[in-house]
């Protein structure tokens, strides 16, 4: 089991910027790849970044490229989510997902990222 604990939403006006935080515990050997996903009230929850296992290689969404950096280290089990340039488009709850080397799927609990224009 893997258990994933999201941290660093807020509100922030536009143009600002948030760096999300996951930490993730339990069988962190078992983690492959990682990512951040986010879904608006009533919408689907869409791919935001993706980031291979010892974050040598990264995918971001269309919408989010050269503003968000996603990041991982290892050592602190943790990884990362710079947002600049923020938007009110990109308001949403993100989560912090987690595959194992199984191909599970793990998932934090979400958090909150409100931008205000």
């Amino acid at each position: 089991q893997v258990q994933l604990v999201e941290s660093g939403g807020g509100l922030v006006q536009a143009g600002g910027s948030l760096r999300l935080s996951c930490a993730a515990s339990g069988n962190i050997l078992s983690i492959k790849t990682m990512g951040w996903y986010r879904q608006n009230p009533g919408g689907q929850r869409e791919l935001v970044a993706t980031i291979s296992r010892v974050g040598d290689y990264a995918n971001y969404a269309d919408s989010v490229k050269g503003r968000f950096t996603v990041s991982r280290d290892n050592a602190k089990n943790t990884m990362y989510l710079q947002m600049i340039s923020l938007k009110p488009e990109d308001t949403a709850v993100y989560y912090c997902h987690a595959m194992s080397i199984t191909n599970f799927n793990y998932w934090g609990q979400g958090t909150q990222v409100s931008v205000s224009s």
